[in-house]
């Protein structure tokens, strides 16, 4: 006796679909190497909303129905880890997630904010806190400066 098959919706972020064929106890790896050969590793399923982390989880187990949409994303960029990185995160999800391209832009509005409120509240600031923020910008623009001559 041959597994009842059902059909899955794969759609994409370009809003294109693709039927799947597949049996209940078929599992998520071996979805994604049918219908996705030689992207496994550049495939992410999403199924109401979470992640199918686990390659080895049945389609049964996560209570597909027949005509589920499973979302697709396809990474463009091989996932393997560099070695020139040690601390890059195994989850390609996080690495993109660059904080330190942050750094500028928050900065930037923190020193803006201190001086709104050196011109705005000038009686709350003494002397001395007005020149440790004045040098704190001069030093702030000449690393930006450098940083960005390149």
């Amino acid at each position: 006796p041959t597994e009842p098959t059902m059909v899955l919706r794969l759609k994409f972020l370009n809003d294109t679909e693709r039927l799947a064929r597949v049996c209940p106890g078929d599992t998520v790896g071996a979805l994604k190497r049918t219908y996705f050969p030689g992207q496994e590793q550049q495939v992410r399923l999403i199924y109401q909303g979470q992640l199918l982390r686990d390659d080895s989880q049945s389609l049964a187990a996560l209570h597909l129905a027949h005509n589920s949409v499973l979302h697709c994303h396809i990474s463009q960029q091989g996932l393997a880890p560099t070695p020139a990185s040690p601390h890059a995160s195994a989850d390609p999800m996080h690495a993109a997630l660059n904080v330190g391209s942050l750094m500028l832009p928050l900065f930037v509005l923190l020193l803006a904010v201190l001086w709104y409120f050196q011109l705005q509240y000038r009686h709350v600031f003494t002397a001395t806190a007005t020149t440790f923020l004045a040098g704190l910008t001069l030093l702030f623009s000449f690393m930006a400066f450098t940083m960005y001559r390149r």
